[in-house]
C-alpha cells in the first residue's frame, strides 16, 4: 500500500473514532449523551492506537503534521516526503470529519447548542486567551513528541509501544486537555473545521476562524522544540 494512502485512510479511521466519540457524548439523543470527559479522552487514545496498529508498518502511523515535522527536523523522517504526508493527513481528517457528520446527521438536527456541534469537529479554549492557549498546545505537543521519541527506545515486545503511545494520548488528554480540548495535531483540527464550514449542518455557527491558527502553529512548533531537545539529550 502506498505510505500517502495509508497516510490517508489512518487519519480518517483517527477522526472518524476521535470525532465520533465526541459527537457520541455532546449532541443530543445519543446512547453515550453527557457521559463524560473520561469517555472522550480515552475514546480519542483508541482512536489513535486502533490506526497505528493497522498502518504503523506502512507509513509509520504519524497522522500528524506536527509529528511528521518534528521527524524530519531531526533527520529521522525524510524531508521529500513531508508535503505529500502532510497533504494526506489533511485529507484523510476531511474525510473522517464527514464521515462523522453523516453517521450523526440525525443528532445534529436534534441539538440546539451551536458550540457544541462545532465542537465534535475542532477546539476551541475553555477560557479564551491567545498566549495561555498557544503555550496549552505547545506544551501538549511537546510532551507528546518527546513522549513517542522516548518510548521509542525501550525495548518492547512487537505491538506494545503502540499501546503505550495510546496511553500517552490518554494522559496527556486526561491531565493537559482540559485547557483547550488538546489538538496536539493540525491535521485533527484543521481538517475537521473545515468540514464543519463546508458541511450543510443544521443551524451551525462560524468555524471560529479567529482561534484556528492556534492549534496548528503551537503543535508545529511544539512538535519541532521536543524533537530537538529529546535529540540533544539522547
Amino acid at each position: 500500500m502506498s505510505i500517502y494512502l495509508a497516510e490517508i485512510i489512518g487519519t480518517a479511521i483517527l477522526i472518524l473514532l476521535g470525532d465520533g466519540v465526541v459527537a457520541n457524548v455532546v449532541l443530543n439523543k445519543t446512547k453515550g449523551n453527557n457521559s463524560g470527559w473520561i469517555v472522550i479522552t480515552t475514546g480519542w487514545a483508541l482512536a489513535v492506537a486502533i490506526p497505528a496498529f493497522i498502518f504503523g508498518g506502512v507509513s509509520g502511523a504519524h497522522f500528524n503534521p506536527a509529528l511528521t515535522l518534528g521527524l524530519a527536523a531531526i533527520g529521522k523522517f525524510p524531508w521529500e516526503q513531508v508535503p505529500g504526508y502532510i497533504v494526506s493527513q489533511m485529507i484523510g481528517a476531511f474525510i473522517g470529519a464527514c464521515l462523522v457528520y453523516v453517521m450523526y446527521k440525525q443528532h445534529f438536527d436534534a441539538t440546539e447548542d451551536k458550540d457544541s456541534k462545532l465542537g465534535v469537529f475542532c477546539t476551541g479554549p475553555a477560557i479564551r486567551g491567545t498566549a495561555s492557549n498557544f503555550i496549552s498546545e505547545f506544551i501538549g505537543t511537546f510532551i507528546l513528541v518527546f513522549g513517542i521519541l522516548g518510548l521509542g527506545r525501550v525495548e518492547m515486545v512487537a505491538g506494545l509501544g503502540t499501546i503505550a503511545v495510546g496511553m500517552l494520548i490518554w494522559v496527556i488528554g486526561l491531565t493537559l486537555g482540559g485547557t483547550t480540548g488538546y489538538a496536539i495535531n493540525p491535521a485533527r483540527d484543521l481538517g475537521p473545521r473545515i468540514a464543519h464550514a463546508l458541511l450543510p449542518i443544521k443551524d451551525k455557527r462560524d468555524s471560529d476562524w479567529a482561534y484556528a491558527w492556534i492549534p496548528v502553529v503551537a503543535p508545529i512548533l511544539g512538535a519541532v522544540v521536543a524533537a530537538i531537545t529529546f535529540n540533544g539529550i539522547f
